[in-house]
């Protein structure tokens, strides 16, 4: 088996077992399907270099806290709320107004929506990203400000499992880990 062989079989084989699973993603508001995997990268394509303001991305990010009658909109990486995977990649698409569904965690790490950043060059509205992994480790939040001048930790905005939408301190990307720093190109 050839090195082209040996790497897009896994992909086509991995593709070919979620394409049933997008179909049955159930919205959490509507009950309304999400488009197919081609048509929504086509669609999170055409909006990703139309600008927004980091004050409008953190703004659009506050409204899930609250979005969910009061609640903050529940995780899942099947459903979606308001058109958009209610998942982190989907969450932070909502916020930087990409295309519905939304980029996934891998996508949002790539040269068509972002530039990879120091740490300390983070600023409101840039990404910290996990883009290794499975679907179930793998994340991305969005930075609002450093806690101190010390920078070993962060407020940001994220939709996590087991919790929903949330604003909390955290210091992904800090020391030793997955995480890095992307500034999206909307800017």
């Amino acid at each position: 088996m050839n090195r082209l062989t040996r790497t897009l079989l896994p992909i086509t084989m991995g593709a070919a077992l979620l394409v049933p699973l997008t179909h049955s993603a159930t919205a959490v508001e509507t009950g309304a399907r999400s488009a197919s995997p081609a048509a929504a990268g086509k669609k999170v394509a055409g909006d990703v270099h139309a600008k927004v303001s980091r004050d409008s991305v953190i703004q659009r990010a506050k409204t899930w806290l609250t979005a969910n009658n009061g609640s903050q909109v529940p995780y899942s990486q099947t459903a979606t709320f308001g058109g958009y995977r209610a998942d982190c990649s989907g969450y932070v698409s909502m916020a930087l107004q990409y295309g519905k569904p939304g980029a996934n965690t891998v996508m949002l790490a790539t040269s068509d929506f972002t530039t990879p950043i120091n740490m300390s060059q983070l600023t409101k509205g840039d990404l910290i990203i996990d883009a290794a992994g499975s679907s179930t480790t793998r994340h991305v939040v969005i930075f609002e400000k450093w806690t101190s001048s010390a920078r070993t930790s962060y407020k940001a905005y994220e939709q996590r499992g087991g919790h929903g939408t949330d604003y909390r301190t955290l210091s992904y990307g800090i020391g030793a880990d997955e995480y890095d720093a992307y500034r999206p190109k909307k800017y």
